[in-house]
């Protein structure tokens, strides 16, 4: 059964409407799940329907077309929802881009769950529309022109993504995709991602940390590339 009282995300997540005596009651309906790098949480086609939310990690949303080629349509991060509740997965895969808790419910509960509790029903329909809004946004920067533009916008998402406030991005996090990934998502390639990350740590926007890290160190410029 979840452990709601120490979920890292209890305050974010759609069921922070519920009381404490409702979130317990849902998590009893529920189980944990931990997603390594790489594997498949929901496939398409799945009809053992469930959705989740992410307590930890990060999830891509993908398509895979008949030559195999794959296409990145959204990113989940913490405290997101996911899962097609009345209908079985289409073509779509959730896969972990990195090791992944998620709180995992079947259809029939989270079902039941939204006619017993009107608010979750309103604060789920709010995050249905919030996902919508990021895939268009994303739709929208994978057309942008200028590649530096493209990954500039990338960068302040994922701050934003990884920050515990709903105004202000953090200036560290560790990028959730790898650079064959970011590639993909943004339709460059794997050379122009690793020279455009070099030029924005020489120009002093950002500076790498390890392999995945990376520190905002002037975001309104990165914005300012970005064209927000």
């Amino acid at each position: 059964m979840p452990d709601c009282i120490h979920c890292p995300v209890r305050e974010s997540a759609a069921c922070a409407v519920l009381e404490e005596d409702e979130r317990e009651a849902l998590a009893r309906s529920g189980r944990n799940l931990t997603a390594q790098r790489g594997e498949t949480v929901f496939a398409a086609g799945d009809e053992n329907t469930a959705c989740a939310t992410l307590v930890s990690g990060a999830l891509k949303v993908r398509s895979v077309d008949p030559e195999g080629r794959e296409r990145i349509l959204a990113l989940i991060h913490p405290a997101g929802f996911v899962g097609e509740m009345f209908a079985p997965f289409a073509s779509h895969d959730i896969v972990a881009l990195t090791e992944s808790r998620l709180c995992v419910f079947g259809r029939g509960a989270m079902e039941r769950a939204i006619e017993d509790h009107p608010a979750l029903a309103r604060a789920l329909l709010r995050r249905s529309q919030a996902a919508l809004h990021e895939s268009r946004s994303l739709l929208e920067m994978t057309a942008q022109g200028r590649a530096e533009a493209r990954l500039a916008a990338l960068l302040l998402d994922f701050a934003a993504a990884a920050s515990h406030s709903p105004c202000h991005g953090t200036e560290r996090f560790d990028l959730p995709l790898s650079r064959g990934d970011i590639a993909n998502l943004l339709g460059l390639t794997i050379e122009t991602v690793s020279r455009k990350i070099g030029a924005f740590e020489s120009e002093g926007s950002i500076r790498r940390e390890g392999r995945r890290g990376i520190e905002l160190l002037d975001p309104a410029q990165l914005a300012e590339i970005a064209g927000r």
